[in-house]
């Protein structure tokens, strides 16, 4: 299973981007999604997750109300709809299989894309 992101790019704060995760190699619909943030200098970690079908999704406190997670199995994709984009939000951004794990996801595999980067700035 091999995921390609896209989508990222240099926005000011308070603009909106929408990032996109095409799966390959398997059906998406078999796994949990989530989309994982590396800030410069800083450890990868996960923001937010959906569920197989769509029906459960979860995202940390610091995207609440502005970040969107959302999948679309017949396409096998996996979006990432981010509003109000604040400084902070600046990162590489991935997807990977995952499974629930408190407010976003434990990835399955440690196997990653090449990202997309995110950087947010006046």
């Amino acid at each position: 299973l091999q995921f390609v992101e896209s989508g990222g790019g240099l926005v000011q704060p308070g603009e909106s981007l929408r990032l996109s995760c095409v799966a390959s190699g398997a059906s998406l619909d078999l796994y949990a999604i989530g989309w994982f943030r590396q800030a410069p200098g800083k450890e990868r970690t996960g923001i937010a997750c959906i569920s197989r079908s769509g029906g459960s999704r979860n995202n940390i406190d610091d995207v609440e109300g502005r970040f969107t997670i959302s999948r679309d199995n017949a396409k096998n994709t996996v979006y990432l709809q981010m509003n109000s984009l604040k400084p902070e939000d600046t990162g590489v951004y991935y997807c990977a299989a995952g499974t629930f794990s408190g407010s976003s996801c434990r990835p399955l595999f440690d196997s990653w894309g090449q990202g997309t980067q995110v950087t947010v700035s006046s």
